[in-house]
């Protein structure tokens, strides 16, 4: 009965010990900026595609577009490829998904769906064939074509010394003519994040 005891005695100091060593967790803003490694990270990726597709909308060859295809005419864009060439690893889906809701937000161009997206659209178009009405069934060959597709990179640049790390990303974007493959943009985003001891002084 005594060593029962003691072991149950045992057991329970040890989950306690477990409970008092756990791990806290706190809900906040989503929104909220907070860098904790230094290293790239979701307002990066919101930011810079926010300034980019702004700074590629407030660039001539939209109006330039607008003057060739009508006032009105707003021009279809696709969010192509957008490599990957710094040193860690990047989540480019999602900053290529940041793009798409710029462009989308600010409702002076349209985006249509990336060669991936399209298949498995054009499988479910497939799929309707025979299974729903008439008035519902949606048909093929009425896909919006692509004037323009944006491609681009991010590249980084780490710089470190006596515990201190500074890394430099440069994010650049290119919007290209999907007909005549003419360059209409080219834009560039810079960030610098100091990581260390916070004896620099800048």
């Amino acid at each position: 009965m005594t060593r029962r005891i003691l072991t149950t005695g045992l057991l329970v100091l040890a989950l306690a010990g477990l409970g008092c060593g756990g791990r806290s967790v706190t809900r906040i803003d989503p929104d909220s900026t907070i860098d904790l490694s230094g290293r790239w990270n979701d307002v990066d990726s919101r930011e810079v595609a926010t300034a980019m597709i702004q700074n590629c909308l407030n660039s001539p060859w939209l109006t330039r577009h607008q003057t060739d295809a009508g006032s009105s005419a707003r021009p279809v864009v696709i969010v192509g490829v957008v490599r990957n060439k710094s040193m860690e690893h990047i989540p480019v889906d999602t900053f290529i998904t940041d793009i798409e809701r710029a462009f989308i937000n600010d409702g002076r161009v349209r985006v249509v769906a990336d060669a991936g997206d399209r298949g498995d659209i054009r499988a479910e178009r497939e799929s309707m064939q025979g299974n729903v009405t008439p008035e519902t069934l949606k048909r093929f060959g009425r896909e919006l074509g692509a004037d323009y597709v944006m491609m681009g990179t991010i590249s980084q640049l780490i710089d470190e010394a006596e515990g201190d790390r500074v890394s430099f990303y440069q994010t650049d974007l290119e919007l290209i003519n999907a007909e005549s493959n003419e360059k209409v943009w080219i834009g560039d985003k810079k960030i610098k994040k100091l990581i260390g001891k916070g004896k620099y002084k800048g």
